[in-house]
């Protein structure tokens, strides 16, 4: 961790998308240089180096003393189903927990008098018990049987699995006989998880389900962050590698190989932590990408943390609605997540209506007007068929994203340019629905927040998506385009851990317990100056079954105030009562130095501008002097001064001004506004304009 703690040399930053690959470079004196690639799904880390290399030209790689990993592989292994095949060890009598599962039926599944569930994540045949019991307070009531361990070990080999969960009844409170049955397993399974290290919490099923996800996805990040430290290192970078975890976090890769759950939200927690450091106060981060939307709530620069979400549900934007998906127990950024991005595929249902996603075009073969090999109409391509977009920045194809519309078109009965600005407007109100959820659903009133754009995408349609709740602010920061990655570098060095004790004797006792395996985890002494250590607790009614966490206080009427506020907030009701403390909880955070990140030289800017089209032709044998004679698009630099082009306002073209940081100073909507990784759309009725840190503010000057 030494190089966490010194800060001296550069720092990479690595966000891996359903579409992009971004990367960025900053110095020790805090300059960003960036590079978007299309991400390589058959390999992600062959995207990766194809970044690095890019953003290093001109750097030693021995001079990086940090890379910090945000990736949606736990995730993607969950969805696709694709991680390793698991066993399940459990008491004796409770191996068909996990069969029997949790579910809701929700969307179209409610009136499918046929529904058959999910298949449990992990089968029957797979769940196995041994001899033991252990009461809630933590008195063993049936001493564990090793030879029954023995037996189920034997079992499990022979059906030819190498990875175990195992999650025995109430080892919360007494994990000695999780410890004994793992070193049984072990000397015969390569991986073994047990639930009271991974997340020793009460509730059976959710600690079961995280602790099998853990196993799932765990040789499969372990051997992805080995193989690409060692790719690294083939690059000269040598760097300890940090991966984002799901709370906003960052830890080191062995922990993260180790508690490989505490990743599965690792992607959309970093852009959070970027709209969090802009310094807007209370704010909506709203990350567009080329594949998904997310969004999330910051107030008072904190985002909001669950402690549970679900992996896989329907209807749950992201995975927030309870009995969809595998429920993880793991603290989180608390957002919404939906599939709409610059790749979705707008296509027409059967009653000929126009939808747009959750298919994706991605990065093979993306937008028609990429020019890979795509046809079908995505986002991307409306937003260039309206004039929203330019080939100025990246190599597009206009007359291949209008052919694509015109597929849309001619069924719908409108033209191309009507069918690209529905696009526009669907997907629009498609992220809207995201943005309800985490304010209008749970009582907060959007009006008075900052929408905080960024993503390749979410700058173009963030004043549309803040029109419909009457936000009047929108803030696009500087590297808006690759803020998630920028977003990784201001990442804590920090882990949680948790314990359920049912208002413990000694709650100092337990906290000092949980500060020196946190430490331990983070491989730090508890001595090393500037780490913080963050006490809290899980507190409910008496007689309730759900809690809530809160700030902790050894003072129980002080104690009981945050929860009756907490509980006002959160259920709208208040309500007096006596309460208990159902678990504590620990959190222990390094901070990084404070650094003012100053604005990308021009060369920075420029290198960032080539990296899809270098990308492309890497991937594809097509140079741009070869593309602009197939397709009549001519690639070329970065605008410096004011141009005009032909944009979609109104429900007609007209002509708008079209900007870069560099010339805008104060304008009227309707304009443009381009960045080398993203680009600014100012509607009528907005002002835009440049403060000091080169973030762009776009004002509301009236109400339609």
């Amino acid at each position: 961790m030494c190089a966490f703690l010194a800060q001296m040399g550069y720092a990479i930053g690595v966000d891996v998308g359903g579409t992009f690959t971004d990367v960025v470079l900053r110095t020790p004196t805090g300059t960003l240089t960036a590079a978007k690639c299309l991400s390589t799904h058959d390999d992600p880390i062959a995207g990766i180096a194809s970044g690095v290399t890019r953003v290093l030209a001109g750097v030693d790689p021995a001079q990086v003393s940090r890379v910090v990993h945000a990736t949606t592989l736990a995730t993607n292994a969950v969805l696709e189903r694709k991680g390793a095949r698991v066993a399940f060890v459990t008491t004796l009598g409770f191996r068909s927990v996990i069969p029997l599962g949790r579910y809701a039926r929700v969307e179209e599944d409610r009136y499918d008098l046929r529904f058959t569930p999910p298949p449990p994540p992990v089968a029957a045949a797979d769940c196995f018990e041994v001899v033991e019991r252990v009461s809630a307070r933590g008195t063993v009531l049936t001493p564990l049987d090793p030879d029954s361990v023995r037996r189920v070990a034997a079992r499990i080999t022979a059906r030819g699995i190498t990875s175990a969960a195992v999650c025995l009844l109430h080892s919360y409170a007494c994990p000695e006989h999780e410890r004994q049955v793992a070193a049984i397993l072990r000397e015969s399974i390569p991986n073994v998880v047990i639930s009271s290290e991974i997340w020793p919490e009460i509730r059976e099923y959710e600690r079961a389900t995280t602790t099998i996800m853990s196993a799932y996805v765990g040789p499969l990040m372990a051997s992805y962050l080995s193989r690409l430290s060692a790719r690294l290192a083939e690059l000269g970078v040598r760097a300890p590698i940090h991966v984002m975890e799901s709370s906003g976090g960052v830890i080191s890769a062995e922990l993260a190989a180790r508690r490989a759950v505490s990743t599965i939200e690792s992607g959309p927690a970093a852009g959070v932590l970027a709209a969090a450091g802009t310094g807007a106060g209370d704010v909506i981060s709203f990350d567009m990408g080329g594949t998904t939307a997310k969004v999330c709530v910051v107030r008072d620069g904190r985002p909001e943390i669950t402690r549970e979400f679900h992996v896989g549900g329907k209807g749950s934007f992201g995975g927030r609605r309870a009995g969809t998906g595998v429920p993880i127990k793991t603290p989180a950024i608390d957002l919404a997540e939906i599939g709409a991005g610059g790749g979705s595929i707008a296509w027409l249902d059967a009653a000929g209506a126009l939808r747009v996603g959750p298919r994706s075009a991605g990065s093979s073969p993306g937008p028609a007007c990429y020019a890979l090999g795509g046809r079908e109409p995505t986002v991307t391509d409306a937003n260039l068929v309206l004039g929203y977009l330019s080939s100025a920045t990246i190599p597009l194809s206009p007359s291949l994203a209008a052919r694509a519309l015109d597929r849309l078109a001619g069924p719908l009965g409108v033209t191309p340019a009507e069918a690209a600005h529905a696009v526009h407007e669907i997907v629009s109100a498609s992220m809207a629905s995201a943005v309800h959820v985490v304010t209008v659903q749970r009582g907060i009133d959007p009006r008075g927040f900052t929408l905080v754009a960024f993503g390749g995408a979410g700058p173009m349609h963030a004043a549309r998506v803040a029109e419909r709740f009457g936000i009047s602010r929108v803030l696009v920061p500087a590297h808006s385009g690759v803020a998630s990655a920028a977003g990784l570098l201001t990442g804590a060095l920090s882990t949680e851990r948790v314990i359920s004790r049912l208002d413990a004797a000694d709650p100092d006792a337990l906290f000092d317990e949980l500060a020196r395996t946190a430490a331990a985890d983070l491989g730090l002494p508890l001595t090393t100056p500037g780490l913080e250590l963050t006490r809290s607790a899980d507190v409910r009614f008496h007689g309730q079954s759900h809690d809530l966490t809160v700030p902790w206080s050894p003072v129980r009427e002080e104690l009981a105030s945050r929860f009756s506020t907490k509980y006002t907030q959160v259920y709208g009701i208040t309500q007096q009562s006596t309460i208990e403390v159902v678990a504590y909880r620990l959190r222990l955070t390094l901070p990084p130095p404070s650094l003012t990140l100053p604005s990308p030289s021009a060369g920075a800017a420029r290198r960032g501008t080539a990296e899809v089209g270098a990308t492309r032709t890497a991937r594809t044998g097509v140079t741009p002097a070869a593309k602009e004679a197939r397709t009549g698009v001519t690639p070329t630099a970065k605008e410096t001064s004011t141009t005009t082009r032909a944009a979609y306002f109104g429900g007609a073209y007209v002509e708008v001004p079209v900007h870069t940081r560099d010339t805008l100073e104060r304008l009227h909507g309707p304009a443009v506004i381009e960045d080398p990784e993203s680009t600014i759309v100012v509607p009528p009725s907005w002002t835009a304009t440049l403060d000091e840190a080169r973030a762009v503010h776009l004002i509301r000057e009236s109400a339609p």
